[in-house]
C-alpha cells in the first residue's frame, strides 16, 4: 500500500480530489466522483467497487489502512480534509470512485423515469427510495442533476452502488420501446394511484420540483395523481415518489 503525508493543497493528488469534490465538468469528463464520509466508502467497499485514491485524517489512518487493499491512501491535516468534505462534522476520510457502467439491459423489471430533477438532495433521495423499494433500474433525463455527485450520493446513502443508473436518456423514445405500462405523477390526472393495478412491473415518472412533467412526456404516458385530503397544494417529488413504490410494493405483497 502506498501512503503519502501531506500537508499542501498544491499536491496533485489532493487536487484531483478537490476537483471532484467541486466541479462536474471534471467528475464527467474523469467518469469520477468523490465519497464523502465513511458510511459511503463503507456502501461502496460492500458492493465490491474498487477505489481510486482515499484521504484520511492521521487519526482515522489505523481504522482504513487495513480495509481498502492496495489503494494509495493520502494522510490530511483536519483542516485539508475539511476543505474536500463540506459537511459539518467530516467523518475523516473521503475517496475517489470510478463511475460504474450501467448493465446492457433495458427494463427487465420495474423503471423509474425522471425527468429534470435539479435538485442534488431529491435526486439522492429519489434514488434511495427506488432502491428501498426494489426497483433496480433508474433511467435520467439530460436535464437532471447528477446522480453521482457528492451531494447526491450523500442524499443517495450508497443507494446508487445497487442501482442500475442511466443518465442524459431521451426518456419519450425510451418509453415508447417498452413493453410495460408507463405511469407518471400528475396533479390534475383524472386517476387516483390507488385505483392503479401495479402487480405487474411497470415504470414510475416523476417530473422538475417545480414545472412537473413535460408536455411530451404526459403524451406518452398514464398520469396519476395522489389524493392529498389535506389541502396542500403539492407533494415534494422524493415524497411522492415513495408514496407510488410502496404502493406497488403494498401491492404486490397482498397478491
Amino acid at each position: 500500500m502506498s501512503i503519502k503525508w501531506i500537508s499542501s493543497r498544491d499536491n496533485p493528488d489532493f487536487r484531483h480530489l478537490a476537483a471532484l469534490a467541486n466541479d462536474g465538468r471534471t467528475r464527467r469528463m474523469m467518469a469520477e466522483t468523490l465519497l464523502d464520509g465513511a458510511h459511503l466508502v463503507e456502501e461502496a467497499l460492500a458492493a465490491g467497487l474498487s477505489l481510486g485514491i482515499v484521504a484520511v485524517t492521521e487519526a482515522s489512518l489505523p481504522h482504513w489502512s487495513g480495509r481498502v487493499g492496495g489503494v494509495p491512501m493520502l494522510v490530511l491535516p483536519e483542516a485539508l480534509l475539511r476543505h474536500l468534505s463540506p459537511v459539518a462534522t467530516p467523518s475523516g476520510v473521503v475517496a475517489s470512485l470510478r463511475v460504474p457502467l450501467p448493465a446492457d439491459s433495458r427494463a427487465a423489471g420495474d423503471v423509474l423515469l425522471l425527468e429534470d430533477i435539479q435538485d442534488p438532495g431529491n435526486m439522492g433521495a429519489l434514488l434511495r427510495t427506488a432502491a428501498a423499494a426494489g426497483v433496480r433500474q433508474v433511467w435520467l433525463s439530460r436535464g437532471c442533476a447528477e446522480a453521482w455527485s457528492p451531494k447526491a450520493l450523500r442524499g443517495g446513502q450508497g443507494a446508487q452502488f445497487r442501482l442500475q443508473i442511466r443518465e442524459g436518456e431521451d426518456l419519450v423514445t425510451e418509453i415508447t420501446q417498452l413493453a410495460i405500462p408507463v405511469y407518471a405523477a400528475a396533479l390534475d390526472a383524472p386517476r387516483s394511484l390507488y385505483d392503479l393495478n401495479l402487480g405487474q412491473p411497470a415504470a414510475f415518472a416523476f417530473g422538475n420540483e417545480g414545472a412537473g412533467l413535460s408536455a411530451h412526456l404526459r403524451a406518452v404516458t398514464t398520469g396519476f395523481k395522489i389524493p392529498m385530503p389535506g389541502g396542500t397544494e403539492s407533494l415534494n417529488v422524493a415524497a411522492a415518489c415513495a408514496i407510488t413504490l410502496f404502493e406497488r410494493v403494498r401491492q404486490r405483497q397482498a397478491m
